[in-house]
C-alpha cells in the first residue's frame, strides 16, 4: 500500500517554549501540544494525586483489612506485560508493606480464557484466599466475580480497560474509565492503576501507624517505577503528561541499574544497554520478551523474571522467554504468510478490500493472532480482527484499529443490533478481544465490515507516515539525534520525532538477512548511514535520489557510535 508522508501541523507557536531548548525540538514538542515548560517536567512531584480516584476509599478498607488482619490475598492479572508488570508490582508493594500472605494467579489463555473467569475463580478457590485482586483486568468479569463471591471471597478490581453497560458487583472497582470517574488521566495502563492504589494503601497504612507499630522501614514505592514503565510502553497506552512522568522515572532507574534483575536481563539478552535505556528498548526489546510467555505457554514464567531477586535466576529465564520470543516469531511469519496468500487467492484488489477486514485459519495460533492483526493492519490500513480456534464451536478474534475507528465500541454496536452475536468482546479504541461460534463467523464478516464502514471514508484508507519537517544537513549530527532520544519519553499519542528529506543512494546492502543498509550522500555531499528494517525486497536503488521519512538514531559498532538515519519510509524521487 502507498503511504503519503504528511507534515504535521504546530499546534501551538513554538516561541511559547524555553529557548534553552533546541529549535528542532521545539518544533517537536509544538507539534505534540506541549504549550507550557510544565509539561515536560517529568519530576515525581508532577504526578497526579491517588486521592482523585474514584473508588478508592472502598478499595483501601478491603487491603487494610486484608493486610492488618493477616488475611490471605491472591492476585489475579491477565497474560500480557501489562498483566505481568501488574501482578508483579502488586505482590512486591504488599510484601514490603509487610503481607506476608499473599501470591498470585495468571489465567492461561487457552485453558480459562481472558480475565476472572468461573473457571479461574474455582482454581482461585483451593488456595482459599480471602481477597482477590484483580490486576489489568476484571471490569467485564461478571460471572468470575459473582462466582468467587458465591463462594464467600471477597474481589477487588483494578482496572483501565473500558467498562460494558454492566459493571461487576465486586466488593470495589478502581478504574478510572468508569464514567464519572474524577482521575484526570483516562490513560493509565492497568499497571499504573496498580501502582496508584499501592500508594494510597501505603499512604492509609502510616497514617494508621502500621510501619511505626511494627518497627518496619517504610517501603520506597517509586521503587517500582522500572515496573510501571515498562508495562505501559508495552501496553501501548497513550504517554499523556502522566504517563510520561511514570514512564521517565522509571526509565531513570533502569539506567541506573536500580531495576529488578528481570528487566535488565530481558534488555541484555534483546541486545540492548540497559545503561541507555529509552522507552522504545521497553517497547521492542522487552515487552515482545514478556508477551511471549503468556502467547505460547503460560504469563507465570514472565511474572517469575520480574520477581527474581538475583540476577543469575533472571538471566536464566530471560533466555528461556527469548526462545519463546523467537518460536512466536516463526509461528507469526508462518501465520502472516498464510493469511496474505488467502488475501490473494480472493484476487481481491487493495481497493476492493473490506474497510473492516476479517481473517480466520481453523490452524491459526490463538497466542499470536494480535500480532498478526497488528501486521494486517500495517500493511492494508484498516481495522482487523485475526481469528483462530479455540474449541470445536467457538472462534476467538484479536482486533486492531487505525486513528479514526473505536474498535470496542464497534464490537459493543455490532453486539447491541445483533444480541448474542458476539459471547464475549472487550478491550480499548485501538485493540480488542471477542470470541464467537465459529458458524457465525461470516455473519460477523459482514456486519463488522458494516459497522467499520460507518466511520472510515476510502480517503481514510491510506497510510500516513507523519513528518516533523526537514532537517538542514548541517542538523544531521549524532549530537542533535542524542537530543532527541533523551527528550521524550516518546510513545502512543507522543510519537517519536520523523523528519523527511531527499537523498542520493550511494551503496546499498542486506545486513542481519532482512535489512536494507544505505550509503546516502545529502545535498552539501554530507555522506550518511541509513537501515530500512526488514525491506530486503526493494530493488536496487544505488544512484538514485529517494525521499525518506526517517528518525534520527545512533548505531554502536565495537565501541564507536555514528549517526544512523533509521528509515520509516522509502519513495523514489
Amino acid at each position: 500500500m502507498q503511504k503519503h508522508i504528511i507534515r504535521r501541523e504546530l499546534n501551538i507557536d513554538p516561541a511559547q517554549l524555553p529557548s534553552s531548548l533546541p529549535l528542532v525540538l521545539r518544533r517537536v514538542y509544538a507539534a505534540r501540544g506541549v504549550d507550557d515548560a510544565l509539561q515536560l517536567d517529568n519530576s515525581v512531584e508532577r504526578l497526579l494525586s491517588p486521592d482523585k480516584l474514584g473508588g478508592i476509599a472502598r478499595a483501601l478498607d478491603l487491603l487494610e483489612q486484608a493486610v492488618v488482619g493477616e488475611q490471605k490475598i491472591l492476585i489475579v492479572g491477565d497474560f500480557d506485560a501489562d498483566g505481568a508488570t501488574s501482578s508483579a508490582l502488586t505482590l512486591r508493594a504488599l510484601r514490603s508493606m509487610g503481607c506476608d500472605k499473599v501470591g498470585y494467579l495468571v489465567p492461561n489463555r487457552f485453558d480459562y480464557g481472558y480475565g476472572l473467569t468461573p473457571e479461574i475463580v474455582a482454581v482461585a478457590a483451593t488456595q482459599h484466599p480471602d481477597l482477590l485482586i484483580t490486576v489489568d483486568n476484571g471490569i467485564s468479569s461478571l460471572a468470575g466475580v459473582a462466582a468467587a463471591q458465591a463462594q464467600g471471597i471477597r474481589v477487588l478490581v483494578t482496572d483501565h480497560h473500558l467498562p460494558g453497560q454492566q459493571l461487576p458487583t465486586a466488593d470495589a472497582i478502581v478504574n478510572p474509565n468508569l464514567p464519572g470517574d474524577p482521575f484526570p488521566s483516562k490513560s493509565l495502563a492497568g499497571v499504573g492503576v496498580a501502582f496508584y492504589v499501592m500508594l494510597a494503601l501505603r499512604a492509609r497504612l502510616r497514617d494508621k501507624g502500621w510501619f511505626a507499630a511494627r518497627g518496619m522501614d517504610e517501603p520506597n514505592l517509586a521503587n517500582l517505577l522500572d515496573l510501571v514503565a515498562l508495562g505501559t510502553v508495552a501496553d501501548v497506552v497513550p504517554l499523556d503528561h502522566n504517563n510520561r512522568i511514570l514512564v521517565e522515572q522509571g526509565l531513570r532507574r533502569i539506567r541506573a541499574g536500580r531495576c529488578v534483575p528481570g528487566i535488565t536481563a530481558m534488555l541484555q539478552v534483546g541486545g540492548r544497554n540497559p545503561a541507555r535505556t529509552v522507552a522504545s528498548d521497553l517497547g521492542f526489546a522487552v515487552g515482545p520478551r514478556l508477551n511471549a510467555a503468556g502467547r505460547l505457554e503460560d504469563m507465570s514464567l514472565g511474572i517469575e523474571c520480574l520477581l527474581a531477586e538475583d540476577t543469575q535466576t533472571a538471566q536464566h529465564i530471560a533466555r528461556q522467554l527469548d526462545q519463546l520470543n523467537r518460536e512466536r516469531r516463526d509461528i507469526e511469519a508462518d501465520m502472516k504468510a498464510q493469511a496474505l496468500s488467502v488475501l490473494e487467492s480472493l484476487h481481491l484488489e487493495e481497493g476492493s478490500l473490506p474497510t473492516g477486514l476479517c481473517a480466520f485459519d481453523p490452524d491459526w495460533h490463538q497466542g499470536v493472532i494480535g500480532i498478526l492483526a497488528a501486521r494486517l493492519k500495517e500493511k492494508f490500513h484498516r481495522p482487523v480482527i485475526a481469528f483462530a480456534r479455540a474449541s470445536e464451536e467457538e472462534i476467538k478474534g484479536s482486533a486492531r484499529s487505525v486513528p479514526g475507528v473505536h474498535i470496542r465500541d464497534c464490537l459493543e454496536a455490532v453486539s447491541t443490533r445483533h444480541p448474542g452475536l458476539i459471547k464475549k468482546f472487550g478491550g480499548h479504541a485501538m485493540a480488542a478481544g471477542l470470541s464467537l461460534a465459529e458458524h457465525d463467523y461470516p455473519v460477523f464478516q459482514a456486519l463488522f465490515d458494516a459497522e467499520v464502514s460507518r466511520h472510515l471514508s476510502a480517503d481514510d484508507l491510506h497510510g500516513v507516515v507523519h513528518s516533523d519537517g526537514s532537517l538542514d544537513a548541517s542538523e544531521l549530527k549524532l549530537e542533535l539525534a542524542d537530543q532527541l532520544r533523551s527528550a521524550g519519553p516518546w510513545g502512543q499519542n507522543f510519537p517519536e520525532p520523523i523528519f523527511e528529506g531527499v537523498f542520493e543512494v550511494t551503496h546499498q546492502r542486506i545486513v542481519g538477512e532482512r535489512h536494507l543498509k544505505l550509503n546516502l550522500r545529502a545535498e552539501n555531499n554530507t555522506q550518511l548511514d541509513a537501515i530500512a528494517f526488514n525491506q530486503e525486497d526493494l530493488s536496487d536503488l544505488t544512484g538514485m535520489h529517494v525521499h525518506l521519512a526517517y528518525r534520527l538514531d545512533a548505531n554502536e559498532f565495537r565501541g564507536m557510535r555514528n549517526l544512523q538515519l533509521v528509515v520509516e519510509h522509502l519513495e523514489t524521487v
